[in-house]
């Protein structure tokens, strides 16, 4: 079958006080970025739609069901691995405000090697889920950039201390042709097609 990772849009920096998850919202940048993908999504035709339960990707999925006419599944182990965090800063704003922070994420790690190896296990372990249930379809899946490294490196044998090897943009598509057998083939890595012409949603870092 073909995953289809879909990125989330770009999210709204948020920083709460009170110690609760920030879990923000799509920007105004986000909600666009989220209708052009979901337009590429109805074109190339999808069998499935799942997502990760935090608001950036969920919000990413239903602008995906809206134009295809699926209903995002949530899976709770496709989630961020910020997903406790009381803040969320975007990767473009943290590159500029925080560079010491966006230095540690660029290296490939959060700076917890047993985290990362329980992060990377938890996300694989509901991708395979999604495999096994999809022989021979393609199926999209709207989560995070850390749910796709970490399927990439399980995919390309990097190790779960330093798995964050690829930047994926916002609403960038990864593709993986899998099997419940385990065999695995990576197809395209941030493909952005829905994003040409628009330079005001290619938002890089």
């Amino acid at each position: 079958m073909e995953l289809v990772f879909v990125r989330h849009g770009q999210p709204e920096l948020v920083v709460r006080h009170d110690g609760q998850p920030a879990d923000p919202p799509l920007s105004q940048i986000g909600r666009q970025q989220a209708d052009a993908v979901a337009g590429w999504m109805a074109e190339m035709g999808i069998d499935a739609l799942y997502s990760s339960p935090m608001r950036r990707a969920l919000e990413t999925a239903e602008a995906i069901g809206a134009a295809t006419g699926l209903r995002p599944a949530v899976r709770d182990g496709l989630s961020e691995f910020d997903r406790d965090s009381p803040a969320y800063v975007p990767m473009e704003v943290m590159k500029e405000t925080d560079r010491e922070q966006w230095n540690e994420l660029a290296s490939g790690s959060f700076g917890d090697a047993e985290r990362s190896a329980l992060f990377v296990a938890t996300a694989n372990s509901a991708v395979d889920e999604i495999v096994a249930d999809h022989r021979s379809q393609r199926v999209a899946v709207a989560c995070h950039g850390g749910v796709v490294n970490a399927y990439l490196a399980r995919c390309l044998g990097f190790d779960t201390e330093t798995f964050l090897r690829f930047d994926v943009d916002y609403t960038s598509v990864t593709r993986v042709f899998a099997s419940s057998r385990g065999h695995r083939s990576v197809l395209s890595v941030n493909e952005r097609t829905h994003l040409r012409g628009r330079p005001d949603l290619a938002i890089g870092l």
